[in-house]
């Protein structure tokens, strides 16, 4: 087993969120590209602004490491319009994956509706294109209850809306990384959660994003059943070692 090829290797903060430049910001994902190409590390995952970069660069290395980026991200609460504008620019930019933040508010609060319908909608057309689609349930914001249940909801909506055929390119991903817990509480995947996404998602994979910081927790989490692993440190996992990222 390769762990390189489960591996999506992600950096996520804005310019602001970091306190650099936007071209300091560019040069860490060309960085982290050229990392995968030299590695095999299966993906890199990136803000949209800089998909059209990378790209380029992939290109220019004749690369088949897949790129993808966040729609929505990282709040998920965008109106549907917005996050298929989004979807679309990076899309024509070039991403090969368009990870969603799911509106995991409308769902708290009982708009299932809402839920529902960005889900058929943007799996249609990501799928359409022939892109893969995932959906950040956002984990750390939920009960065990309602990750159950908006994991069940996506796997549902995808098989009656879409088709069985189409399972294995619509993932249920679990955390953005950037939610902001109570008292510092560990905001990505554990073991724990993953279970519960595996147990409810079948046919449609599970990537685990955030929490997992080294060689044996990915081991344990690729023992699980998940798909991908979105971490950022892919390249110290891959080789043995301890993230030192914070996702």
């Amino acid at each position: 087993m390769s762990i390189n090829q489960y591996l999506d290797s992600t950096y996520l903060k804005t310019p602001e969120q970091a306190g650099i430049s936007n071209s300091d910001t560019l040069d860490i994902v060309r960085q982290l590209a050229q990392e995968a190409i030299d590695h095999a590390i299966y993906a890199v995952m990136i803000r949209p602004d800089y998909i059209r970069s990378i790209r380029e660069l992939l290109e220019e290395k004749k690369s088949n490491v897949v790129l993808g980026t966040v729609i929505g991200f990282h709040e998920g609460t965008y109106e549907l319009s917005q996050k298929l504008n989004e979807a679309q620019k990076a899309i024509a930019d070039g991403a090969d994956e368009l990870d969603f933040v799911i509106n995991f508010e409308a769902f708290k609060k009982g708009d299932i509706k809402t839920v529902k319908e960005e889900v058929e909608t943007a799996s249609s057309i990501v799928l359409r294109e022939g892109k893969v689609v995932k959906w950040i349930i956002e984990t750390a914001a939920l009960s065990d209850e309602q990750i159950v249940e908006i994991t069940q909801l996506i796997r549902d909506v995808v098989l009656e809306k879409i088709g069985e055929d189409q399972a294995s390119k619509v993932f249920v991903k679990s955390s953005t990384g950037f939610y902001k817990t109570e008292n510092g509480e560990p905001n990505g995947a554990n073991e724990h959660v993953i279970k519960l996404m595996i147990a409810n998602s079948g046919p449609l994979p599970v990537k685990a994003s955030g929490g997992v910081r080294t060689t044996e927790e990915a081991e344990r989490m690729i023992a699980l059943g998940v798909k991908r692993i979105g971490t950022s440190s892919a390249l110290a996992i891959s080789q043995g070692g301890k993230a030192s990222g914070d996702y």
